[in-house]
């Protein structure tokens, strides 16, 4: 009996921990604000190209507080590098175009970390349609990172 006291504690405390960190990282006044040069939303509906983590419902729900009426989409001349996308040409990335209104866009951009972490900008998906999508800063960007000379040692005698 003693064991399923401790369990319910358990999952109870996961639960609240996860619980916590979803606040702290999507709702809180902490742990990010934006910088000065973050571009203003528009008031109107925006069309955005998501290729990540946000193409899962219940993510883009607990972040944005919606799921965006998504329809598959193509960025053409991309590649996806991980979080990431960068020019390849011929190449394309698959994912999701997404209908969101200005307050989802503003609880995006505070997932993404926009200004910090990726920018938000134009790009015209293969159906003609404009998106803004998020890419990463060139500070930021796994593709542009060199590996360290270290992945390359053999650690056999």
């Amino acid at each position: 009996m003693g064991w399923v006291k401790k369990t319910v504690a358990l999952a109870g405390l996961l639960l609240l921990s996860a619980a916590t960190w979803l606040w702290l990282t999507l709702l809180s006044p902490w742990l990010y604000s934006p910088p000065d040069e973050v571009q203003t939303v528009e008031q109107r509906t925006h069309q955005l190209f998501v290729y990540g983590t946000l193409r899962y419902p219940l993510i883009r729900w607990l972040v944005a507080g919606s799921l965006g009426n998504p329809e598959p989409a193509v960025l053409p001349g991309y590649q996806r590098h991980d979080l990431d996308v960068a020019p390849q040409p011929g190449s394309h990335v698959e994912g999701l175009k997404l209908t969101v209104t200005p307050e989802a866009l503003r609880r995006l951009d505070r997932y993404e970390r926009l200004g910090v972490r990726y920018e938000r900008v134009k790009k015209r998906l293969a159906d003609g349609s404009d998106v803004w999508v998020y890419v990463r800063l060139p500070e930021t960007s796994y593709h542009l990172l060199k590996p360290s000379p270290a992945k390359y040692i053999a650690l056999i005698p």
